[in-house]
C-alpha cells in the first residue's frame, strides 16, 4: 500500500511542451496526500480497533465457555442434590412408617393387656358378688333362725 509520505515524495518529469501545469499537479497531489493520509490513519485506527475487538470477542467467548461448563456443573450438581433429597425423603417416610407401625403394635398389646384385666377386675367383681350375695343370705337364713327361735 503506497503511504501518504510516497504521495507527497512523488515528483514527476516535467515536459516543456503540452506538459501539465506543475503548480495544477502539486495542488492536486496535495489534497490526494491530505485525504490519502486521512484515510491510511483511519484505516489504522479501524484496523486496531477490530483487533481489539478479535481479543475482547476470544475474551467473552471464553467466559461464554466458563459460564457454560459451571452452568453444567451446577445443572449437575443440582440433580445430584435434587436426587439425595429425595432419597433421604424416602428413608424418612420408610422410618416414620416402620416407627407407626411399632407404635401400634405396643398399643395393640397394651389395648390387649388392658383387656385382660379389666376382664380379670369383672371376674373378680362378679365373684365379689357372688360372696357377697352369698354371705347376705347366709345371714339372712341366720336372722329368719334366730327370730324363729
Amino acid at each position: 500500500m503506497i503511504t501518504p509520505l510516497e504521495i507527497e515524495n512523488k515528483k514527476f518529469a516535467k515536459q516543456t511542451l503540452g506538459g501539465y501545469s506543475v503548480e495544477e499537479v502539486d495542488d492536486f497531489l496535495d489534497e490526494i496526500t491530505a485525504d490519502y493520509e486521512k484515510n491510511y490513519k483511519e484505516n489504522a485506527e479501524l484496523k486496531a480497533r477490530i483487533e481489539e475487538l478479535e481479543k475482547s470477542i476470544e475474551h467473552y467467548k471464553t467466559i461464554e465457555t466458563t459460564l457454560q461448563s459451571t452452568l453444567v456443573m451446577a445443572q449437575s450438581t443440582a440433580e445430584e442434590v435434587t436426587n439425595v433429597a429425595k432419597q433421604k425423603a424416602d428413608q424418612i417416610i420408610k422410618d416414620a412408617q416402620i416407627d407407626a407401625r411399632r407404635t401400634v403394635e405396643d398399643l395393640d398389646q397394651e389395648i390387649s393387656l388392658k383387656q385382660r384385666n379389666l376382664d380379670e377386675v369383672k371376674k373378680n367383681i362378679d365373684v365379689y358378688k357372688a360372696k357377697t350375695e352369698a354371705l347376705l343370705i347366709s345371714q339372712i337364713e341366720m336372722l329368719k333362725e334366730l327370730n324363729e327361735d
